[in-house]
Order: structure tokens, then sequence, then C-alpha cells
């Protein structure tokens, strides 16, 4: 069975940034799991990577949340 997009998103977080995985809820922002925008753009491309998705037109900052990375992540696999 795969993976889900937000269970996916949370391994890589866990795994590459060393994040609390408790802490990965959808209604927290990303600069509250301590991701600046150089670490934004570093998960960009691990998802990319993993997830063979293009997210080069998705707008994402620090003050999003980890919901709205998942959905937009989502759409564009779907895509």
């Amino acid at each position: 069975m795969s993976m889900s997009t937000a269970d996916e998103i949370s391994t890589l977080l866990t795994a590459n940034f060393g994040t609390d995985p408790v802490a990965i809820r959808p209604d927290v922002p990303l600069r509250q799991l301590r991701l600046d925008s150089l670490a934004l753009e570093e998960l960009r491309l691990l998802i990319e990577d993993r997830l063979d998705v293009d997210l080069d037109d998705v707008e994402l900052t620090s003050r999003d949340t980890v919901g709205r990375l998942v959905d937009a992540v989502h759409r564009k696999a779907a895509a």
C-alpha cells in the first residue's frame, strides 16, 4: 500500500531535518518546524525527487502550514 502524500512529507521532514513527527500537524506553520527558506528549497527538491512531481510554480514560504504544503503537493501529484 502506498504512503499518503502527508506521510511521505512527514517521513522526509523526520529523516532529513530531524523534525519531531509529533510536531508535524496540518495546522502548524513550517517556520514552527524550524524550516527557513533554504530548508524549504531543500524540502521541495526532496519531495520532487521522492514523489516525482514538479513544484516549480508552487509558492511556499515558512509562514505556510504543513497542510498547505501537503495540499499543494497532492494537487501536483494528481495532475
